[in-house]
């Protein structure tokens, strides 16, 4: 997500026109299930948070996704929900850059 306020993930599962989490078949949601922890042990472990937010609201995009957002008690929205505290804040380049090889890393140990 392009929000630099927020170490965050969207999960998009590669199944054309699929809407709703209950719509997987069960060895898709046994691999979103999977999928979904290693991104917030990804996050864990390399930003520390105080709490992991999961969210498939869908309400703007209709194409199941799933965001997985590191949550600190010191961050803009907190305890409240990350959407419409606050505009986003678009990463700079170098940052981005730097969130990337960060989540790499991340995604190469788990």
């Amino acid at each position: 997500m392009n929000d630099a306020s927020y170490p965050w993930l969207i999960l998009v599962p590669r199944r054309p026109g699929l809407k709703e989490f209950h719509e997987m078949a069960a060895d898709d949601l046994t691999l979103a299930t999977a999928e979904l922890c290693r991104a917030s042990r990804a996050l864990e472990s390399r930003f520390a948070p105080d709490k992991i937010n999961i969210g498939a609201l869908g309400n703007m995009v209709p194409q199941l996704h799933l965001h997985v957002i590191a949550r600190f008690k010191d961050d803009p929205a907190w305890p409240g929900p990350v959407w419409g505290k606050q505009p986003p804040v678009p990463y700079e380049s170098a940052a981005l850059q730097e969130r990337v090889d960060t989540l790499r890393a991340a995604f190469a140990g788990t």
